[in-house]
């Protein structure tokens, strides 16, 4: 796949922020994505929040899995470090890049496919390790790299585009990272800017294990019977040369609310998605209280967002482990070997 990259020419009128950069400074190459995709949406949050705070991209490190979401890296914080990894395994690298250099401002990428099914294990123990670094999962409910398949965060009973519902319970990652110890659970839409950069601001300056369950359209769901634009109807009209798929280029959806209100999103697909905002009274530092709350919206068929839950002044991986706080790549061999006499007694206290 080749991956355009954006010109180097900007206005010279933008603004500046602390470090002298412009927000162009903070994108990356021309998305791929299909046109309204939401997670075009987060990747101009992020862009937006670490331009706000002023953040170095070179001190980034964003790494990520496979699916639609796991492309995303590509379209921001262009002159950081940034490793793809495989299916599911994106937690394990992060760590190994984390344990080696703990200077670096560490975000993943992930899917509902990425975190939920394959690497479900691997989202479980990175949370228990409790990782500092900000892990982002672009939640659509559905394969959209390989046709439509119900992911394991799709609502039970939901349709699919071909018509099969589906027949599992979904599983929440949510209410996952608030019982397994996550010390920054939020949730968000794709769409509501004025929620989700703050809310990526915060998670970024957090210490510890920050995850955000963005809810992100597919806008493969616009494939309703009688469009001419559906998957079918233009297999059924065309002579083709070139096996190909058509999706037709869509508005990427916005919404703005106040805190404590409802409101219905309709997707692209037509169907309804019923979020709440937490209101402003919310006991974010209440765990059991977050995960009660999270369970009884479930069970109402309501998405809440906002910041679910924050713990302050956690240990997080280094200060459970103890390590050296000098990254890896820059110790000495002395630090490296420290000699028989210390290799001797380190030896003692496994006997």
């Amino acid at each position: 796949m080749t991956f355009v990259p954006k010109p180097r020419v900007h206005h010279p009128l933008l603004d500046v922020n602390e470090i002298g950069l412009k927000r162009r400074d903070y994108e990356a190459a021309v998305s791929t994505l299909c046109a309204g995709c939401g997670h075009d949406s987060v990747s101009a949050a992020i862009i937006q929040a670490c331009s706000e705070l002023s953040l170095p991209p070179h001190r980034f490190a964003k790494l990520s899995g496979i699916g639609c979401s796991s492309k995303t890296p590509s379209y921001f914080l262009g002159n950081s470090h940034g490793f793809n990894s495989v299916h599911g395994r994106m937690p394990s690298v992060a760590t190994g890049a984390n344990l080696a250099n703990r200077d670096l401002i560490y975000v993943g990428v992930s899917g509902d496919g990425d975190s939920a099914s394959i690497g479900l294990g691997q989202f479980v123990h990175v949370i228990r390790r409790q990782l500092n670094m900000v892990y982002i999962v672009d939640n659509n409910g559905t394969y959209g790299l390989t046709k439509g398949q119900f992911s394991a965060t799709n609502d039970r009973g939901s349709v699919s585009k071909k018509g099969v519902p589906n027949l599992y319970a979904p599983i929440d990652l949510v209410s996952m990272a608030l019982q397994l110890g996550a010390s920054f659970v939020a949730r968000s839409f794709s769409g509501d800017k004025q929620q989700l950069v703050p809310l990526l601001k915060a998670a970024f300056l957090h210490k510890g294990f920050a995850f955000l369950d963005i809810i992100s359209p597919c806008v493969m769901f616009n494939n309703h019977t009688g469009s001419t634009k559906s998957y079918d109807y233009v297999r059924d009209h065309l002579e083709e040369v070139v096996r190909s798929n058509y999706i037709a280029p869509r508005d990427e959806i916005e919404i703005h609310y106040e805190p404590g209100t409802s409101k219905k999103v309709q997707l692209h697909d037509g169907s309804q998605l019923n979020l709440t905002k937490l209101s402003e009274s919310y006991d974010p530092s209440d765990r059991i209280g977050a995960m009660s709350y999270v369970q009884q919206a479930l069970a109402d068929g309501v998405v809440v967002t906002g910041l679910l839950y924050v713990e302050e002044d956690i240990n997080e991986c280094h200060d459970i482990l103890q390590t050296i706080r000098q990254p890896l790549n820059q110790l000495t061999e002395d630090a490296l070997c420290p000699g028989a006499d210390k290799l001797k007694k380190i030896n003692n206290m496994f006997r």
